[in-house]
């Protein structure tokens, strides 16, 4: 396993598991063959799963777990039960240096709960975000909390803006990136009070590791001249859903429009349109905020979308993300 990058994962967690979770690593293996698989769940059916396809025993080990944190339970609910689970088991690898990575598609609540429990925060930081790459005119915004942290105040508003611009400033060796704030408008006197305290904070701090731009509205987020986008999880997640929803409905429903012959000429520019659309390429989003690396993919997600979320984890743990994120952070105080 010398030089394969070590991946924990959750076997049980999300939708149609643990077959996509198999299916995902069979598609991921095709193409990247340096990862090496530690399977956390029910042990009887995780066999029968790899013994389909022989190909894959090589690349994988099964550890046997008694329980698993469904989708719908409480994070509360699922901390109480969770010693047993897949969740716990796949990220306490993490906390004995066993694997580099861990990747779960279940329960997001009790992802952050219990990798809280078990790994530490970056020093600085209250609260670990979640945060994903969002594709725009231009590249990619980095955006963050997706669905971690329903309520928010402006302290961890802060710290989201330090994580976000310094994620971005490694993973595109840009100094000063671009940071705004979503919200419903662009005044200063618009929003939420958390939103106008972290507003006029950052307005204050002009700190040199990224320039503040103020606010920025929903229907801008693709436009590209925003490198980092702050929000709290609430709002994040249903901006990310409503994004990924219209998309769906722009792909599924622009070939139904076209009739056979426009088809036939426009289909290799219909191709690069659905791929740039097709929220499963961007599968895998990161708690950033710990001091090692667990990756959420989405629940409802197919084998090709998980096998993404697996090569996020790969180009995480190859460059060494976690020691660049906080060489690069600069904490902003409340």
């Amino acid at each position: 396993m010398q030089n394969k990058v070590k991946i924990a994962i959750d076997a049980m967690g999300g939708e149609n598991s643990p077959k996509k979770i198999i299916d995902g690593i069979r598609i991921s293996l095709k193409k990247n063959k340096n990862n090496f698989f530690y399977l956390y769940g029910n042990k009887n059916i995780l066999v029968k799963e790899i013994n389909n396809d022989k190909s894959l025993i090589p690349y994988c080990e099964i550890i046997d777990t008694k329980d698993v944190i469904l989708d719908d339970e409480s994070p509360l609910v699922a901390a109480k039960k969770s010693k047993d689970t897949s969740m716990w088991k796949a990220i306490e690898s993490l906390k004995y240096k066993k694997a580099d990575i861990s990747l779960s598609a279940g329960n997001t609540g009790a992802l952050l709960v219990i990798s809280r429990l078990l790994l530490n925060t970056i020093e600085g930081i209250s609260k670990p975000a979640l945060a994903a790459l969002w594709p725009n005119k231009k590249n990619m915004n980095v955006v963050l909390d997706l669905g971690a942290n329903i309520e928010c105040n402006e302290k961890n508003l802060l710290d989201f803006v330090s994580m976000g611009s310094s994620l971005f400033i490694s993973l595109f060796n840009n100094e000063q990136p671009k940071v705004a704030l979503l919200n419903v408008g662009l005044e200063e006197n618009k929003g939420s009070e958390v939103l106008k305290k972290t507003f006029s904070i950052l307005k204050k701090a002009k700190l040199k590791n990224f320039d503040f731009s103020g606010y920025i509205e929903g229907n801008h987020i693709m436009d590209g001249d925003i490198d980092v986008i702050v929000t709290d999880g609430f709002t994040g997640n249903v901006a990310l859903k409503t994004a990924e929803g219209t998309a769906n409905f722009i792909v599924k429903n622009l070939k139904q429009s076209l009739n056979k012959l426009s088809v036939l000429f426009s289909f290799l520019s219909l191709k690069r349109f659905k791929e740039k659309l097709d929220p499963r390429k961007y599968n895998g989003a990161i708690f950033i905020g710990l001091q090692s690396p667990v990756v959420k993919s989405h629940g409802s997600t197919d084998a090709i979308g998980f096998a993404n979320s697996i090569e996020t984890c790969h180009k995480i743990v190859k460059a060494d993300l976690v020691k660049k994120i906080k060489s690069n952070l600069i904490v902003v105080d409340a």
